[in-house]
């Protein structure tokens, strides 16, 4: 089905990585303001449902849970995976 439709995964993986990447920015700065924050659960389904990448890149760009183990190990774990299942369903 998704072999199908290249420009349907293209924009849901724009758009879901931007998400990620959106979420850790305001994350950050709620974080710097001590105001009501986005649960770590909601960032890994995010970055779960395939935006890894924008959230990796959030971690880094906002400096924000680097210093959380489970997040250091956990979404860049995540990104190998989905590029793993990634590759397999496009090469079979």
């Amino acid at each position: 089905m998704l072999k199908d439709s290249p420009m349907f995964l293209f924009w849901y993986l724009l758009i879901v990585n931007l998400l990620a990447l959106i979420l850790f920015g305001i994350d950050k700065y709620r974080a710097q303001r001590h105001q009501y924050r986005i649960p770590e659960a909601t960032l890994f389904t995010v970055a779960i449902l395939g935006g890894s990448l924008g959230a990796w890149a959030g971690m880094y760009l906002f400096r924000h849970k680097t210093a959380h183990k489970r997040f250091v190990i956990g979404i860049p774990l995540i990104l190998v995976v989905q590029i793993v299942v990634a590759v397999w369903y496009f090469v079979n």
